[in-house]
């Protein structure tokens, strides 16, 4: 499911996006992802700032009060799943893989960067930004979170830019979303507390796995009777844990599931909702519960200055109908949005599936993989837009 094209795509960013394919590292963990980038980068003529929110990685050119600065940001971490895509550059570590294509990410950033540092001196300042631990298991911490704590925007930025591998778009384009590019997260973990018994006398004890298996029922009824047909929500129950042995009434069992939404309002509506149902199936056994919130991740928004640059820009560099306007909003969140919440932000789709195929691997499928082709498309596309906002091609665009 890879295919190269020898007479259009950088051979160099393909030998660095398989090597990163071959050493995944997982969150807060990319040691040798950051030193490996930082290395190249370093050679290239960047300022590297390691360690950043423990495991993340700046490289900026142009002086540190340059004015417009422009960040170009990439994901590092990859997922605690096998390596299914059978190539010859298939993860060599057992159990972790490259399977949303953040290694894409990270060759991209990184030759756009060698892109406009070829160019010579800059108008601006231009920071790529290499972010650790953007998968986020219930309750753990952000990347993006760890690095503003850690003060990467503490000098003024004015816009950031990025994207993500898109298998719903063949390689060669390049997908905007009007407003939202990825929807608000909010993740949960439900505790039920009933009372052990021996199993032939299970009235004697009050059955958790009982009152959790009536909530995840409950649970997806929600989105059919607590969600208008216009409104974008998605429900998921991840995981059920509870028992410990098949002769006991369990007295302890915990799921834990995500709502992803659009809208502020549907987004308290659908909380409160869960809670709601929670409390019910817990009271039909005469369990307790415990209802606990983590990761809530706001929506990516597309600033619409960008947007409109992008507009203009991109279709110059791009085949005809390589720009395509995408439709409601996705699902899939990702903490890009914590950064665009701070400074005007624009995130990307990038087309990877091999052009006429009739289905490709999702993303956080172990099977995943892309066109190679689809690497100088986000290369040119960042390194364009990027080489607007240092010119000054969008005056309007202002720290926030």
């Amino acid at each position: 499911m890879t295919r190269t094209d020898d007479r259009s795509t950088n051979h160099s960013l393909v030998a660095l996006r398989r090597t990163l394919h071959r050493r995944p590292e997982l969150r807060f963990e990319e040691h040798a992802t950051a030193r490996l980038l930082g290395d190249r980068l370093a050679a290239a003529g960047f300022d590297i700032v390691a360690g950043i929110g423990r495991t993340g990685l700046t490289a900026s050119l142009g002086d540190r009060a340059s004015r417009p600065h422009v960040v170009v940001r990439a994901d590092m971490d990859a997922l605690p799943t096998s390596d299914l895509t059978g190539r010859e550059y298939a993860s060599e570590v057992s159990g972790i893989a490259h399977a949303c294509g953040h290694d894409v990410h990270m060759a991209i950033v990184t030759g756009v960067g060698e892109q406009l540092a070829a160019d010579g001196e800059l108008a601006g300042r231009l920071t790529l930004l290499f972010q650790p631990a953007e998968e986020i298991p219930f309750g753990e911490e952000s990347g993006a979170r760890a690095m503003l704590d850690a003060g990467v925007f503490d000098d003024p930025v004015d816009a950031i830019i990025g994207l993500h591998c898109w298998p719903d778009l063949p390689a060669g384009t390049i997908g905007l979303d009007e407003r939202v590019a990825m929807a608000a997260k909010d993740a949960f973990r439900i505790r039920m507390h009933g009372s052990a018994a021996h199993a032939a006398t299970p009235s004697g004890g009050t059955d958790a796995i009982l009152a959790a298996s009536q909530l995840v029922v409950a649970l997806h009824h929600l989105v059919g009777r607590e969600v208008d047909a216009d409104e974008r929500v998605a429900l998921n129950v991840g995981t059920i844990r509870g028992g410990a042995s098949q002769s006991i009434v369990p007295a302890e069992a915990e799921i834990t599931g995500t709502i992803r939404s659009v809208e502020p309002h549907t987004r308290m509506r659908m909380r409160a909702a869960v809670e709601r149902v929670a409390a019910a199936a817990a009271a039909l056994v005469g369990a307790r519960v415990d209802v606990e919130w983590a990761n809530e991740m706001p929506p990516v928004l597309n600033d619409p200055r960008l947007l409109g640059a992008a507009r203009h820009i991109l279709p110059e560099v791009l085949e005809p109908d390589g720009l395509r306007s995408l439709g409601g909003p996705p699902m899939t969140a990702d903490d890009f949005a914590l950064f665009a919440e701070r400074v005007p932000g624009l995130y990307l789709k990038l087309g990877v599936a091999e052009p006429g195929a009739t289905a490709w691997p999702s993303l956080h499928d172990g099977r995943f993989d892309i066109d190679e082709r689809a690497i100088d498309v986000g290369v040119t596309s960042l390194a364009t837009l990027a080489r607007h906002l240092l010119a000054g091609g969008n005056p309007e665009v202002t720290a926030r």
